[in-house]
Order: C-alpha cells, then sequence, then structure tokens
C-alpha cells in the first residue's frame, strides 16, 4: 500500500473558499476514483495557519497510476484549484 501525503499552503485571504472547495471538489476527485481508499484532511494549527494536507492511500502504484498518471510523484491540482495555491508538494511512502 502507497500513502501519499499531499500539503498546499494557502492564500489566506481565500481560506473560506479554499475550504469548501477543498472538501468538494479535491475529496471528491479522489473519493470517486475507483482505486482509492477513504482520504483524510489536515486542517491548519496555530503553526501553520495557511496548511493543509490530504493524506490518500492507494493498494498499489498502479492504482496510484491510475489516479495521478505515469509523473505520480507530481501533485494533482483538479480544475478551478489552483488559485488558491501558495504552494504545494506531495510525498509518497510504503505502508507495511
Amino acid at each position: 500500500m502507497i500513502i501519499r501525503i499531499f500539503r498546499v499552503q494557502i492564500y489566506p485571504e481565500l481560506r473560506a473558499d479554499f475550504e469548501r472547495d477543498f472538501n468538494t471538489i479535491s475529496v471528491e476527485a479522489v473519493n470517486t476514483h475507483e482505486a482509492s481508499l477513504p482520504c483524510e484532511i489536515g486542517y491548519p494549527t496555530r503553526w501553520n495557519p495557511d496548511e493543509y494536507t490530504m493524506i490518500t492511500k492507494w493498494e498499489n502504484e498502479k492504482a496510484l497510476v491510475g489516479f495521478a498518471g505515469e509523473n505520480w510523484n507530481l501533485s494533482v491540482i483538479p480544475d478551478g484549484m489552483e488559485k488558491y495555491a501558495k504552494h504545494h508538494s506531495v510525498s509518497h511512502f510504503l505502508l507495511k
């Protein structure tokens, strides 16, 4: 199993719209993919007030490629979400 950790730093003035769209557009993009397991969302803390994370789990690399493409080591930003991201990154780890 592969765990995918997407991190995004947003423009703070767009917070309300980002949270609404992140919880609908982005979560739906992952959760409706046939090979995904339910995702988890991490919200900001006082130490990282503008940073969110989405943690997804994939059964194998083939499933992840089906979602993110051959360059699955890059972030997947659904249409309309790019305007919120000041910075984003993605990391992957094997779960054993």
